[in-house]
């Protein structure tokens, strides 16, 4: 089977909002600042692909990016009386061309947006990451890692980054033009809510118009506390929209989303559980990949993961799984990874993942991949 998918390609551009490694204050002064950070990462990487289709085995050698893309940001604020006006810019550059366009390289803006804060909380206004699966995939404990490159889904030959645990263990929260409101931490609760762009949908008609008579609603309650000695952190978080069509032929969608989950840390031992539900959302990006075809469709999963730091050294141990009624498949990546910190800006990544591929109404084998990755990652 072998049918890439244009799954947003580029799209795949997950990355932490918010929690950069570390930062270079560029100005500071007249209650203005103004810093910059950036992430920059490669790796070699060697992937086995057993096809259900022995003509379509091989195995590939690249030299790329791993789940996260390579990114610079540019930050800053301003306190003018009670309030804190911020803003955040990211820009986001593949280091892969492709074979057809040796200087094919672009830049991709996954952030650029404003804050406004004051004791009463926080408004975003611009383009950010989601709320719906955007713990699941943030606290993700091999985000710095590779993840699965499933030939079918086209991610072997692809220039931009693996997928990671998308599509195997959550959708990725894709960033979005919002209005978000986050209210203060109180007793360790915080709540996140926003209206979006919204997605058409519905389908086509040559009849009709497709429409949204309100914005796509998205949320998220964390919430964070230490229990006997335990660092906890728990969240909730969804999205619903729904998308009509003048045509009365053609019929409303209802798209909802539920993700959860929870994180313990106890000293150097750091275990996780998340899983989602979605209806009518794309199994593997929230805004559906930019298609507009009926998706009244199911899909669920869930990613298991454990970690633990030994001196500079972290290793991490992760098992995802996704169900996708669209497409009849089941996705499982499983993954293992050695971090080694040479300093606190500098880290050396070693990985081996397997994914598969197999059909829900029998199991069949669809694919097999099976994938080792060495890089390096460095962050300011």
């Amino acid at each position: 089977m072998q049918t890439p998918l244009s799954l947003g390609l580029a799209a795949v551009l997950a990355a932490a909002a918010h929690t950069a490694q570390a930062e270079i204050t560029l100005f500071e002064g007249d209650s203005t600042r103004f810093s910059a950070d950036g992430y920059i990462n490669a790796f070699y990487v060697n992937t086995e692909v057993d096809a259900a289709d022995s003509r379509f085995d091989r195995r590939q050698s690249r030299v790329k990016m791993g789940f996260l893309p390579n990114w610079i940001g540019f930050n800053a604020s301003r306190e003018v009386g009670a309030l804190t006006l911020a803003a955040r810019s990211s820009f986001w550059v593949t280091i892969n061309d492709s074979d057809d366009n040796g200087t094919e390289t672009g830049i991709d803006v996954r952030q650029f947006y404003g804050t406004i804060e004051g004791d009463w909380g926080e408004v975003l206004v611009g383009k950010d990451f989601g709320l719906f699966a955007r713990s699941n995939i943030f606290l993700d404990q091999l985000l710095s890692g590779h993840g699965q490159v499933s030939d079918t889904l086209g991610l072997v030959d692809f220039g931009g980054v693996s997928f990671g645990n998308i599509g195997s263990g959550y959708p990725y929260p894709f960033p979005s033009a919002q209005i978000t409101y986050r209210t203060p931490k109180a007793g360790g609760l915080r709540l996140a809510a926003g209206i979006f762009d919204p997605v058409h949908t519905a389908d086509e008609s040559p009849l009709g118009r497709r429409y949204e008579e309100a914005p796509r609603f998205e949320s998220e309650l964390t919430w964070e506390t230490t229990l006997g000695g335990i660092d906890v952190y728990t969240w909730l978080n969804g999205q619903y929209q729904t998308s009509e069509n003048s045509d009365d032929d053609v019929d409303e969608v209802t798209s909802r989303g539920l993700g959860y989950g929870v994180q313990a840390a106890m000293g150097s031992l750091t275990l996780s559980a998340s899983g989602f539900n979605a209806k009518g959302i794309n199994a593997f990006f929230t805004n559906n990949v930019g298609n507009a075809a009926l998706r009244e469709v199911d899909s669920d999963g869930y990613l298991l993961q454990g970690g633990y730091r030994f001196g500079a050294n972290r290793v991490a141990l992760s098992f995802g799984e996704t169900e996708d009624e669209q497409s009849g498949l089941e996705f499982q990546t499983r993954g293992l990874a050695l971090f080694h910190d040479i300093n606190d800006y500098l880290t050396l990544v070693g990985e081996v993942n397997r994914h598969d591929i197999t059909a829900l109404d029998g199991g069949s084998d669809v694919e097999q991949t099976d994938t080792v990755a060495l890089g390096v990652t460095m962050s300011w």
